[in-house]
């Protein structure tokens, strides 16, 4: 009986030093991330792939702890950046341009992309049946803030459609963050949201999901990550390794179905139902939205500054290799 005792006792001794083992050698091994701040322009399901690339682990398989912000709005983003109160912003690659024209020397670049279509859908106060771009003519709409991604590329999507912006309003004085709440306020005809929020003002009754931006207005280089000349120059292999997790994560969103990946990434929107975010999956991935790598090609460089220009928010074009370090990405 004597020895079952001690034999008992051994065991449990056993399992408990290898038991502080594991967790000692786990919190070892998270001391040795390198530890990346992150604001993101905004929360939502437009950027899916990022929230995958945290969920499945993919950022601390590459060594890096994320400690992501949201911080409303790419100017307020890149404030962020430039005061180094975070290493990498990700918002729209326009902010760079911004900063570059500002004639700053330690100025941003874009290392890496994620979208390729605007992440708006329109929703309208009033039920619309086959519902086309000729709905908004005489109507007002909340578009965004000026020198904006949402609020340029909407214009640009309305004159490639034909669409003379005098025959309807175009409310740019409202912030980003703000639209839904202006909207449900009695604001606009229209509005364009991204999701979740456009589905959320259509669940509490104040409006209609009739449309989407990106499928209108075809691809455009949306939303990006960048960072300080500086930092990326000090800090190419943490770059690479951020890169790297987010490529995991586009791949992740190509080869998945929906209901899948609504079910990895269901924490992050704790106020929707797995049914509804697999909805909102299923638009983005049925109209293209998502990158297939995070390569940013000269080409929709280009194009966003054209897109710039047409708003008149740029007067020329910068030098693509100025702002674009393509270095960490390949063009597959």
């Amino acid at each position: 009986m004597k020895k079952i005792i001690i034999g008992f006792i051994t065991l449990l001794v056993i399992a408990l030093i290898s038991y502080l083992l594991f967790f000692t050698n786990k919190e070892n091994k998270d001391n040795d991330l390198v530890k990346v701040k992150v604001a993101e322009v905004a929360h939502s399901v437009f950027y899916a792939p990022q929230y995958i690339a945290i969920k499945k682990g993919y950022f601390k398989d590459e060594g890096i702890d994320i400690d992501l912000t949201l911080t409303p709005g790419a100017d307020k983003v890149t404030a962020a950046v430039l005061s180094g109160d975070v290493q990498i912003g990700f918002c729209g690659s326009e902010a760079s341009i911004y900063v570059y024209n500002s004639g700053r020397k330690d100025y941003i670049k874009t290392f890496a992309s994620l979208t390729q279509r605007d992440g708006s859908f329109i929703v309208s106060r009033e039920k619309i049946d086959n519902f086309t771009l000729d709905n908004l003519k005489g109507k007002y709409i909340i578009g965004g803030r000026v020198g904006g991604m949402p609020e340029m590329t909407l214009e640009y999507t309305l004159k490639q459609n034909g669409i003379n912006l005098d025959d309807l309003t175009i409310d740019t004085s409202v912030e980003f963050a703000s639209m839904a709440s202006a909207f449900i306020s009695g604001t606009g005809d229209f509005v364009t949201l991204f999701e979740p929020n456009a589905t959320q003002v259509e669940n509490e009754g104040y409006g209609y999901v009739v449309g989407y931006v990106g499928e209108y207005g075809g691809k455009v280089p949306y939303t990006s990550y960048n960072a300080l000349s500086s930092y990326i120059k000090n800090n190419k292999d943490t770059v690479q390794k951020f890169t790297n997790a987010i490529n995991k994560g586009l791949d992740y969103v190509a080869k998945t179905d929906p209901e899948k990946i609504a079910k990895e990434v269901i924490d992050f929107f704790p106020d929707i139902t797995i049914n509804e975010l697999t909805k909102m999956i299923q638009r983005y991935k049925d109209n293209d939205a998502w990158k297939k790598n995070t390569y940013f090609s000269e080409e929709e460089f280009n194009h966003l500054q054209d897109i710039m220009i047409e708003a008149k928010e740029l007067e020329k074009k910068v030098p693509y290799n100025e702002l674009v370090d393509t270095s960490f990405s390949k063009n597959e």
